[in-house]
């Protein structure tokens, strides 16, 4: 019985993959079409144009230009061109003090790690940077000189910043698809609290504040995808009429990251007063409606942020702006039939939380604060 099931969670498991796996190279065919051409014309136009021999750091920069990293292209074209000229001279330098050998290559190597790394962060900097400094001492020069390769790199770099410029992707479609799936999130948390505070159990909506913090990588991922959309954006002519959507979009995650901040304080805060029975049945009534409709407000804002037609989009953000000023208006303990200070806190934690939801929506600072009843 027990080999049956664990052959069938087996074949699930692969199937799982699988599908993943063909989604995956179906959404990638694209780039991978580009990449191959930018790798190959790189080469060629290295090869045949400027007669080095065997470029190869022509097509490995190109790759690594384009790839399928976040970080925007201008920084790591920038990256592997200056890696590999600063990384050529230093081992250069150190070849000529120290000589060839594979004590030598072990100093030079720790001393271009450290050299990278303190001159900039960046990952591909710094492998660049110690992979051709490694290179000068090991291997012979090339042909055209240890600077050949240098010129190898930039032409990579050139073509991967081409190929943007004239076939690129839309800049909007991946801050598109990361905010929804950080509201969904957000949203997620908050039906959450309310089914702990009508189940009256305290590790659900200690669970809300946990699946609250586990959201910090999404925001962080699209912080990264908005960075690399606004270069694509700057440099594509076909896009540039969109920086104006992107840098909303940024605004509308700066306000989504403080409500996401703010939700896992107000479940921690729900975490106690479930904890010390702080909320009346009235109460736990009126805030689990709150917060179910706030979840519902939220889907919308999605909506909103995602939406490619302008005169849609202003419709899913202004539904999800009314529904929300709305809800703001019962944030008042009394409001809410909340009678003891531990709940009062529980209310008076949620009301920030709504002004950053609102103001996600494009509302003012100030309005949203004005919308608050007063206490």
């Amino acid at each position: 019985m027990a080999p049956a099931a664990g052959l069938t969670a087996s074949r699930h498991f692969l199937r799982g993959r699988m599908r993943t796996g063909l989604i995956r190279s179906r959404n990638s065919l694209v780039p991978a079409i580009q990449m191959t051409v930018c790798a190959v014309g790189a080469y060629a136009f290295a090869e045949y144009v400027l007669g080095h021999s065997g470029p190869l750091f022509a097509a490995t920069s190109s790759l690594i230009a384009l790839g399928f990293s976040r970080e925007p292209r201008l920084r790591r074209v920038l990256e592997v061109g200056l890696g590999c000229t600063i990384g050529i001279a230093v081992g250069d330098l150190l070849l000529h003090w120290l000589g060839s050998g594979i004590w030598q290559a072990a100093v030079v190597l720790l001393f271009s790690i450290l050299l990278a790394r303190f001159l900039d962060s960046g990952n591909i900097f710094t492998t660049q940077l110690a992979l051709q400094s490694l290179l000068v001492v090991l291997l012979p020069a090339p042909s055209g000189g240890p600077f050949t390769r240098s010129i190898d790199a930039v032409v990579g770099g050139l073509c991967a910043l081409l190929v943007t410029i004239l076939m690129p992707k839309d800049p909007r479609r991946e801050p598109r698809r990361d905010v929804q799936k950080l509201l969904h999130e957000l949203a997620e948390v908050l039906r959450e609290c309310s089914d702990a505070l009508v189940d009256s159990d305290s590790t659900r909506a200690w669970h809300a504040l946990v699946r609250g913090r586990n959201c910090q990588p999404l925001v962080d991922g699209m912080r990264h995808s908005l960075r690399a959309s606004n270069e694509v954006a700057r440099l594509a002519p076909a896009y540039r009429r969109h920086r104006d959507e992107l840098d909303r979009l940024k605004e509308s995650l700066d306000f989504i990251d403080l409500a996401l901040r703010n939700s896992r304080v107000f479940a921690r805060r729900l975490t106690s007063a479930i904890n010390h029975a702080a909320l009346s049945d009235e109460a736990t009534e009126n805030i689990t409606e709150v917060l179910r409709e706030t979840a519902a407000a939220i889907d919308e804002l999605s909506l909103g942020l995602a939406e490619t037609h302008d005169g849609v989009r202003r419709a899913h953000l202004r539904t999800a702006r009314n529904d929300l000023s709305e809800i703001a208006l019962r944030l008042h303990p009394k409001l809410l039939g909340v009678q003891r200070l531990e709940g009062e806190t529980v209310v008076m934690l949620f009301r920030p939380l709504m002004v950053d939801l609102l103001e996600a929506t494009g509302m003012d600072a100030r309005e949203a604060r004005d919308i608050l009843p007063a206490l």
